[in-house]
């Protein structure tokens, strides 16, 4: 069996200690949460969490079923990353030592669709969205100059069309 990885999308109660217990929960299973995001969600008592992991296919389906177990999860899935949106943000602080450094940054960000969100004599703040793909590729880039901070979200995931995490139940 072969690892690969996997999103899992989960709806939650919005109660203190929630993604404690799920992250534990991971723990104890022994796997590695390679991101995570938890936000709201259109319902005001409701929490998104997005968890990404490596593993094979019969241990990430145990997961899931020891996942449903728990008393303030509402719905669990395995996304289809084929037939799913997924987007990651990342700030990237990039030393910039001179003009023409500033310069190659600046383009960077535009080639990158990403936006300048702070300027100081030392340093530019990119903010960059997109696959986990598209942000690994412009931390490389940035690397070229020097990174001086990096922030990432994890991934957020939706699946695409009019199917929602609740109505993608897994079969088996």
């Amino acid at each position: 069996m072969s690892k690969q990885t996997f999103v899992v999308g989960m709806i939650v109660d919005d109660k203190p200690g929630v993604l404690h217990r799920i992250s534990n929960m991971f723990r104890r299973r022994n796997f590695n949460i390679e991101s995570i995001s938890a936000g709201a969600t259109e319902q005001r008592d409701l929490v998104r969490i997005t968890i990404t992991v490596a593993g094979d296919e019969t241990t990430v389906r145990q997961l899931l079923r020891q996942s449903e177990k728990l008393l303030d999860v509402v719905h669990v899935n395995v996304l289809d990353q084929e037939k799913a949106v997924l987007r990651e943000m990342a700030l990237v602080k990039i030393a910039t030592a001179d003009t023409k450094t500033r310069s190659d940054v600046m383009n960077w960000a535009s080639i990158f669709r990403g936006q300048i969100v702070d300027v100081s004599p030392e340093s530019v703040i990119v903010e960059v969205t997109g696959t986990t793909e598209k942000i690994e590729a412009f931390v490389e880039m940035a690397k070229t100059v020097g990174i001086r901070e990096l922030a990432r979200t994890g991934i957020a995931a939706l699946q695409r069309g009019p199917k929602t995490l609740d109505s993608e139940k897994e079969a088996g």
